[in-house]
């Protein structure tokens, strides 16, 4: 782990006067699906867009500074996380809004979870796929995230971010370059906001509609395990867990690391794994893959901080 000690009190000493809460030594393990990873150094929970607009403006200017929403599709390395960790726990990036012409404004904290009782109680749809997905809303543009036929981008008209200097600004969603589980605009936006578009629908229609989809994946894929959903990209017009499969990885194993028996594009935490052994798993195999088919897969889980 991180030697933060007199570091860290140092560092606590350098950080701007803010309306939010900084946390020091914060284990990782307590905010990732998998459960493991070292100590974010400091954790800050900003109150609101000026308050973190404020911390931006007026941190050093070297300062190593990460942003994690719920933690459903991260990696943190067991050496932990330097300088501050961004969360947008704070209720206020909870909080949605209606707006006309057929739109919804929800802050990036939001639990993509959510959005089903938004849903039912307002009479649309529209964002069902997003309610079977994992995580918070902000977490979901960075990867366009998707499922059942329907990518975030499909549904998002504009994000509202704050840049490296502290600027408020509104995005229109094809500002960003949303693609398979990708998007690209500057690594140091933080989306605080998101407006997408949606359809007057009756509550029975989507309540079917998101049954159905939770059927699907309780059916299919791990449950009430710690796992951070599919761990790698299929490649253009094949699927990763059939590579996986065939190239002979899907009892493969590193400590309490494993390849998950209901689908094999997961990887699960059985109960000791560290974040060097689930990392370990991975890179194996993508390497057998590349041996077997000739394919490199390309993570999709997100991985973060530094070695042990």
């Amino acid at each position: 782990m991180l030697g933060f000690g007199k570091k860290k009190n140092a560092l606590m000493r350098l950080l701007p006067d803010v309306r939010g809460k900084y946390l020091a030594d914060v284990l990782m393990a307590r905010h990732t699906w998998f459960a493991v990873g070292g100590p974010a150094e400091v954790m800050y929970l900003p109150a609101d867009e000026d308050d973190l607009s404020w911390f931006l403006k007026a941190k050093p200017y070297n300062l190593p500074v990460a942003v994690v929403g719920g933690g459903s599709n991260l990696l943190v390395r067991d050496g932990g996380i330097p300088g501050v960790v961004i969360k947008l726990d704070n209720p206020h990036f909870k909080q949605w809004r209606l707006d006309e012409g057929g739109e919804i404004t929800c802050g990036a904290g939001m639990r993509n979870a959510d959005l089903k009782k938004i849903m039912l109680d307002n009479k649309f749809g529209g964002l069902e796929f997003l309610v079977s997905i994992p995580g918070h809303l902000g977490g979901a543009v960075k990867t366009n995230a998707g499922c059942f036929g329907k990518e975030l981008k499909d549904v998002l008209k504009r994000a509202t971010i704050i840049n490296g200097e502290g600027e408020v600004r509104e995005v229109p969603a094809a500002d960003l370059s949303l693609s398979y589980r990708a998007s690209v605009f500057p690594e140091d936006w933080i989306v605080t906001a998101l407006t997408f578009n949606i359809v007057p629908q009756a509550p029975e229609e989507t309540l079917k509609i998101i049954n159905e989809q939770k059927e699907y994946r309780l059916k299919s894929q791990p449950h009430n395990v710690r796992t951070a959903g599919s761990t790698f990209k299929n490649p253009e017009g094949l699927r990763a867990w059939e590579l996986i499969k065939k190239s002979g990885c899907a009892d493969l194993r590193v400590n309490g690391a494993a390849v998950s028996d209901k689908h094999c594009n997961f990887l699960v935490n059985t109960g000791n794994a560290t974040a060097h052994d689930i990392e370990t798993l991975g890179e194996m195999i993508i390497q057998k893959v590349k041996e077997e088919t000739s394919i490199t897969l390309e993570w999709e889980i997100k991985r973060m901080g530094i070695h042990k």
